[in-house]
């Protein structure tokens, strides 16, 4: 029986012999290192500022709690009340909120023509799912527009320096570990693996198929045993910092004139037909939003053209209590967004793989990567059908490592079989209940409402190119380099699922 104990030593009893074979296509074109063009600053005196800040800001960690100075300060102290008018509220700061703002104002024909309004709840993101993710990035997806969307980000990402960077600030780093990612297939899945790659490779991706033996040949520390084949990503593909990412976007948004609000929207007001002659019937525009302000009873209306819907796990739910008051002739439907709490775990195997490590999917939906170069190592599965969690709280299921996560890791890992689990902590997917892929599009209902969330998973890497497409989408009507058409809301309410096949 199996017994995983935490904060100690883990021993496993080995399990059925290692499976071969043959066959397959050889590797491609090696695996090219992700740079991040840095803008070349020769002005000491210009990087000592910054420096100095980030010593402050050590310094301040290391003092005692206190109710002093330091630590009576709440982040939203600082931030002022929203404008009484905006042109475009974005509601939700997480890393899709801030990139569809930084790209409103980077591609506004009239500097300074258009005022962006960014709403986040939270400042401390103590439950974001941009900050609580892996941080993964791929392009092996079975879509064509998830695809795209992920190499245009690859992109973004490569040279973020040059749309980011902000003038007398230090160079952006986000930590990006080119390791590429692994899927494995057993025979059961193998046809859909080698479709996904097939679409990836016409899409411009760089995936290599590898047989059995070649799999061992490569990775000699992998169990080949019931895989039938693999796919593995030689560019553009490995995990970052999500933090970096994020404030970065929201530095630089801000730098353009993003107003940043510390609030709640807690409901619209909406011409309807039933207070506006001519409106047709279940059809509303949102004239103004209203946003509690923290710590107060006090709610600022803010009058705007656009809303966009960027709240992440909560896009659904915000959208039902926002309009909730809209009686009458519009009747909202549901937009099936949801949070679905996922764990990650971090455990430390001397022994384990090296630095050639890439992020690892089991055919057992397990996956694990490593966490910087010292024998640790991250990683968790998706739960079974029908047994989520509860999403009320993000308390971790230490158990469900035990009997889930992992035996398959230490089937597929022989030198997982002993390990020591470190930390663990929980987060959300915003999850798309109807076909776990991104809503990207305005409201059926709600035309001056464009929704973008329900990535299920992929929106932190999605993320430069889908606030791209959005910023498009809302200025000029439409988008060249990704037709995202699909993705529109509007496929929710009685089309066929989009379905993505490589969800993790």
């Amino acid at each position: 029986m199996l017994r995983a104990v935490r904060g100690g030593r883990a021993v496993w009893a080995p399990r059925g012999g290692s499976g071969s074979g043959s066959g397959g296509a050889k590797l491609g074109r090696p695996l090219r290192t992700l740079r991040t063009a840095a803008p070349q600053r020769s002005d000491i005196f210009r990087e000592l500022g910054p420096r100095l800040s980030r010593l402050g800001q050590a310094l301040r960690g290391q003092l005692p709690e206190s109710e002093g100075a330091w630590n009576s300060l709440r982040p939203h102290q600082n931030s002022p009340p929203p404008p009484e008018r905006a042109d475009v509220v974005v509601v939700g700061g997480g890393v899709l909120g801030w990139s569809v703002a930084y790209w409103l104002k980077t591609l506004e024909n009239r500097r300074h023509g258009m005022r962006v309004v960014v709403v986040e709840r939270d400042p401390t993101y103590s439950q974001a799912s941009t900050v609580l993710s892996v941080g993964g990035i791929r392009q092996q997806f079975s879509l064509p527009e998830n695809i795209r969307l992920s190499l245009q980000s690859a992109t973004f990402l490569r040279t973020i320096n040059e749309h980011l960077w902000v003038p007398n600030e230090p160079p952006i780093d986000i930590q990006f570990q080119p390791s590429g990612y692994l899927f494995l297939a057993s025979e059961h899945g193998a046809a859909t693996l080698e479709a996904g790659v097939k679409v990836q490779r016409e899409e411009g991706a760089k995936v290599a198929l590898l047989s059995p033996s070649q799999l061992k040949a490569k990775f000699p520390w992998i169990n080949t045993e019931n895989v039938a084949v693999a796919s593995y990503g030689l560019e553009n593909e490995g995990w970052f910092d999500p933090w970096s990412l994020l404030n970065a976007f929201r530095r630089k948004a801000m730098s353009l004139g993003v107003y940043s609000c510390v609030g709640e929207v807690t409901s619209f007001v909406a011409d309807t037909a039933d207070n506006t002659p001519g409106m047709p019937r279940g059809v509303g525009r949102v004239k103004y939003v209203n946003v509690r302000l923290p710590d107060s009873p006090e709610q600022q209306p803010v009058s705007c053209a656009i809303v966009v819907a960027a709240a992440g796990a909560w896009t659904g739910k915000l959208l039902d209590s926002a309009t909730a008051g809209l009686q009458g002739s519009l009747t909202l439907r549901r937009l099936p967004i949801e949070p679905r709490k996922r764990y990650v775990y971090v455990w430390h195997c001397p022994g384990g793989p090296g630095l050639e490590t890439p992020f690892l999917i089991d055919t057992s939906g397990a996956y694990f990567r490593r966490e910087g170069i010292a024998g640790n190592y991250l990683g968790s599965m998706s739960p079974p059908e029908g047994r989520e969690p509860d999403a009320g709280n993000l308390e971790v299921d230490h158990d469900f490592f035990q009997e889930e996560v992992w035996p398959q890791l230490a089937h597929r890992v022989p030198a997982f079989r002993s390990l020591k689990v470190k930390s663990a902590w929980a987060g959300y997917y915003d999850y798309n209940a109807f076909d776990q892929n991104g809503v990207l599009g305005p409201h059926p209902q709600l035309p001056n409402v464009f929704v973008l969330g329900g990535f299920s998973g992929h929106g932190l890497q999605q993320s430069p190119a889908a606030g791209r497409v959005a910023a498009e989408l809302l200025l000029h009507g439409s988008c060249a380099a990704v037709d995202v058409g699909r993705l529109a809301p509007g496929r929710l309410w009685g089309s066929e699922p989009l379905l993505e096949a490589a969800i993790v």
